[in-house]
C-alpha cells in the first residue's frame, strides 16, 4: 500500500512566504505552479482528493507558515480532512503550543484536531553522545578535545537541549580553527650558507 504512495518533503524555512508553500507542493506533484496561491490551493484540493496513490506530505518547520489570519495553516491543516483525501500530513515545529494557540477552528472540529507527537529536549550526555558520533565520522585527528564536547553539551542542554544548535557551536568552532590555522606563516628553513 505505501509502495505507490509519493511522499512530498518541504522544509518551509526555504519558502520566502507562507503561500509559497503552495507552489513548493504543487511543483512536488506535478502540477503547474505558475498561478495565484489561492488557485494553486484549489488545484491541490482538488488532486488530492482525487482518485491515486497516498500523499504524504511533511512540513519541516511548519511554524515558518505563520501568516496574518493563517489562511495557508488552516488550509494545509483541513486537506487530509477533506472527503476523499488521500493526504497524510506530519509537521514538525519547535513551537509545541502551535496548534492551540494559532488554530482555534481547529480545536473547535474534532475531526480535524492534529495529533501531537512532544519530543523531550535532549539531556547533556544525548548531546555528548551526538555530537562524539558526527566527530567520530570525521577522518584524521581528533578536530575537537572530548572537555569542549563536554563543555558544549553542558550549554546547550541548559539552554534548549536543541542538537543543531550544539552541532551549529561545533561547526563553528572547527571554522575558526580552521580559519587560524590558514592564518598562520608557516616558517621554512633558511638554505644552507644564509
Amino acid at each position: 500500500e505505501l509502495a505507490s504512495s509519493r511522499t512530498v518533503v518541504l522544509n518551509c524555512m526555504s519558502l520566502s512566504s507562507a503561500q509559497g508553500v503552495f507552489a513548493a507542493v504543487a511543483a512536488q506533484l506535478g502540477l503547474p505552479g505558475r498561478a495565484p496561491a489561492r488557485e494553486l490551493a484549489r488545484r491541490l484540493q482538488q488532486r488530492l482528493t482525487a482518485e491515486g496513490p497516498m500523499v504524504l506530505l511533511v512540513l519541516d518547520e511548519l511554524d515558518q507558515l505563520d501568516s496574518k489570519g493563517q489562511d495557508v495553516l488552516y488550509t494545509v491543516f483541513e486537506w487530509p480532512w477533506l472527503p476523499g483525501s488521500r493526504l497524510v500530513l506530519i509537521g514538525m515545529a519547535n513551537a509545541l503550543d502551535l496548534t492551540e494557540r494559532g488554530l482555534a477552528r481547529l480545536q473547535a472540529r474534532p475531526g480535524c484536531r492534529p495529533q501531537l507527537l512532544p519530543f523531550a529536549p535532549y539531556t547533556r550526555e544525548q548531546l555528548a553522545a551526538i555530537l562524539q558520533e558526527r566527530l567520530r565520522q570525521v577522518a584524521g585527528d581528533t578536530v575537537l578535545d572530548g572537555s569542549a564536547v563536554q563543555f558544549c553539551a553542558r550549554k546547550v542542554s541548559a539552554v534548549s537541549g536543541d542538537a543543531r544548535k550544539a552541532l551549529d557551536i561545533c561547526r563553528r568552532a572547527v571554522e575558526l580553527l580552521e580559519r587560524d590555522a590558514r592564518s598562520q606563516t608557516l616558517l621554512k628553513p633558511l638554505p644552507p650558507g644564509e
